[in-house]
């Protein structure tokens, strides 16, 4: 029987028990509450941080994502590279904000603005013109250039002066074009127009079709034409939209507007500094190195220019085991042998050369004509010693010299599509025949080095072999212009 000291030390270790118990219960609220108050602070810090808007996030990657199509006004690879005023455009923008450019090119115009609305770029920077309707959807940057929208018709049938006279024939145009807006506000004056929205037609294929009647019409812009029409002679323009279109890059229409904004201040320094007229210049003014053979000038030039070069070209063929005659008429395609020439994207000299191909030749001046004649010399014998072994003369030197004109890439596409179409690749005929079709998207899409103005690369040949024969014609003949030397030059 528990004794009166005993009962004490029991009722004192029970309330030590219930002590150290209601002290667990307390620590356990305690870290409980503590806890909680954790996960409500972090929930409180994860609800105020704001997720990256569409500038943090191109900073952030590290990369701007461009969509685009192929075009000479817009993206296509040049021979050093990839060349076009969008693309330009959109490397300085790249540039401006510290990040890498990354291109993605797009089959037809018409996927554009989908694949803009399904994410897969930050933006689209293709000549895309600006119209009400799509400013519902989406966001548009400033205005980069102005163009007008041009019918052409074909060369000799009767040139059409408005809408109405439209009616008689069939307009192609591209899916989805802006230009259906206003043919479809044109019905009510004309209700018997008619026209085709073609899937994956771009500017060359619509003035193809014209040239060859398979298309009564279509409607481009102003710049375009400026800039195809030489190709595409049998086509002209026949009258201009009244009112003009405004060219603009195109953003999702959410309300993020932090990379449109950093846009406009690129394009309003562009505008000051006088960069954007610069870069636009390039790529909106036809390229007037190509013409056809002028017999009068060349003489004129041989008689003029000719005599104070030849010892220069005689050199430079004789360390490069080449024919002096076949590089000056290179010489001449290329400048019409004159050192100061300089084209609008900033070749120059005799040959014609690229900044960097000059630097990669050692050149120091371009504008000189010595070490103009000796670079393009060595760059064009380079191009020669690269093609197979198997390719027999003289198709080694009309293969090299288009690749000299339009790249040594776009110059093996057309040799693989010339096999693809069961012709022969080492042959410059079979070759010459499907350079034009780099221009078409049905056939550049499938190839590795996309648009190409293959038809530039068939004249430029064309002209430097007719140059060719002339010269070897009066070279052989002993003629009086040819066998000047600059001392009678200069007595005369």
């Amino acid at each position: 029987m528990p004794t009166s000291e005993s009962k004490s030390v029991l009722k004192q270790n029970a309330f030590s028990i219930i002590g150290q118990r209601l002290t667990g219960l307390y620590s356990r609220l305690a870290i409980a509450a503590f806890a909680l108050l954790l996960v409500s602070a972090g929930g409180i810090w994860l609800l105020s941080e704001e997720a990256p808007d569409s500038l943090q996030r191109v900073l952030q990657r590290g990369e701007l994502q461009m969509l685009t199509r192929n075009s000479t006004s817009t993206y296509y690879e040049g021979v050093e590279g990839p060349a076009g005023l969008d693309y330009e455009l959109a490397q300085g923008f790249a540039e401006y904000l510290g990040v890498d450019l990354k291109i993605q090119v797009m089959n037809d115009v018409n996927e554009l603005l989908p694949a803009l609305t399904e994410h897969k770029g930050d933006l689209v920077a293709a000549g895309i013109t600006i119209t009400a309707d799509r400013q519902q959807y989406f966001r548009f940057g400033p205005s980069y250039q102005l163009t007008i929208p041009t019918v052409v018709s074909k060369r000799g049938t009767p040139t059409p002066e408005s809408f109405q006279d439209l009616a008689g024939g069939l307009i192609g145009i591209s899916a989805g074009s802006s230009y259906i807006e206003q043919l479809q506000q044109e019905l009510e004056l004309a209700p018997e127009l008619k026209w085709l929205e073609l899937d994956r037609a771009g500017v060359e294929d619509l003035l193809q079709m014209v040239s060859v009647g398979e298309l009564g019409y279509t409607i481009i812009d102003s710049t375009d034409l400026v800039l195809n029409q030489p190709f595409f002679p049998h086509t002209e323009a026949a009258f201009q939209f009244p009112q003009s279109d405004q060219l603009a890059w195109v953003f999702p229409g959410n309300d993020d507007d932090s990379l449109v904004q950093k846009v406009r201040s690129y394009f309003y320094q562009l505008e000051q500094t006088g960069t954007l007229n610069e870069i636009r210049a390039k790529y909106t003014t036809s390229n007037t190195n190509y013409n056809l053979v002028d017999t009068i000038t060349f003489q004129s030039r041989i008689r003029d220019r000719l005599p104070v070069l030849r010892g220069l070209f005689e050199l430079a063929a004789n360390n490069n085991a080449m024919d002096w005659r076949l590089l000056a008429s290179v010489g001449y395609q290329e400048s019409h042998w004159n050192p100061d020439a300089v084209s609008p994207t900033g070749v120059r000299g005799i040959m014609m050369l690229t900044q960097s191909t000059a630097k990669d030749l050692n050149i120091d001046d371009r504008a000189d004509p010595a070490q103009s004649i000796d670079g393009g010399t060595r760059y064009l014998n380079s191009i020669i010693a690269n093609l197979p072994e198997r390719i027999q003369e003289p198709d080694r030197t009309w293969l090299a010299l288009a690749a000299y004109n339009i790249g040594y890439g776009h110059l093996e596409d057309a040799r693989v599509l010339t096999q693809r179409q069961g012709g022969n690749p080492d042959e410059w005929n079979d070759v010459r025949e499907r350079l034009p079709l780099l221009t078409r998207q049905a056939h550049y899409q499938n190839l590795k080095h996309g648009y190409a103005r293959g038809n530039t690369a068939v004249r430029y040949v064309d002209n430097i072999r007719a140059y060719y024969d002339i010269l070897t014609w009066m070279d052989t003949r002993n003629h009086p212009l040819v066998s000047w030397s600059p001392d009678d030059h200069a007595e005369t």
